[in-house]
């Protein structure tokens, strides 16, 4: 019998290589470097809206790797705020976030997660999901504390918190999948990778 090919996971994100060991699946991390924010600010130019935007990031990630590693399968992802419109990246700086998290305070915003996967070079399964998250009226010297605590993790996130650790606090209700916060769909993931014979099942 043909082994199934190696996965990588085309991402420095270690909440996401973590979500993938935890659920047993054997996977090498190579990060795909991009210019985020460049890409992002190009679409939106284009009118690309939030959910193409995400859509479009993960699938640059695991064309980047795939075209060095074209016989593995590469799990390109990526995780865009949608607020007003508008897709939010991660923070630049503390005054950033703080400016970011003060136009969320008492509003509801979107989170959306896209997986796309690629094997041979080319892009074979793609998913998008989203998740709604309510803010609490937190106050100004609380947020400023909690950004200084937090910041050389929040610095990597989309909006500026990572709901698994004190972001939490920072909400009141929250509708959606658990791992699409997190910013990877994993349940249709696995799914999928076990349909194809990638993992066993």
């Amino acid at each position: 019998m043909t082994p199934p090919p190696k996965l990588l996971l085309a991402s420095s994100s270690a909440v996401r290589l973590r979500l993938l060991t935890a659920a047993g699946v054997t996977v090498k991390a190579i990060p795909a470097r991009v210019d985020e924010k460049s890409i992002r600010d190009s679409l939106e130019q284009e009118g690309a809206k939030p959910r193409e935007i995400a859509d479009a990031l993960a699938e640059m990630k695991a064309r980047k790797i795939a075209e060095k590693h074209p016989a593995s399968v590469v799990i390109g992802c990526d995780q865009v705020l949608a607020f007003q419109g508008q897709a939010w990246g991660k923070p630049e700086s503390t005054s950033d976030a703080f400016d970011q998290l003060t136009m969320l305070r008492n509003e509801t915003h979107r989170l959306i997660s896209a997986v796309v996967l690629y094997h041979e070079a080319k892009p074979i399964w793609r998913h998008l999901d989203t998740a709604s998250l309510t803010m609490r009226a937190f106050s100004d010297p609380w947020l400023r504390c909690y950004i200084d605590r937090n910041w050389e993790a929040i610095r990597y996130s989309s909006g500026g918190y990572l709901l698994e650790e004190e972001g939490v606090r920072l909400f009141s209700s929250i509708e959606g999948d658990y791992f699409t916060i997190l910013g990877l769909p994993l349940l249709p993931l696995l799914g999928y990778l076990g349909t194809r014979g990638f993992i066993e099942t």
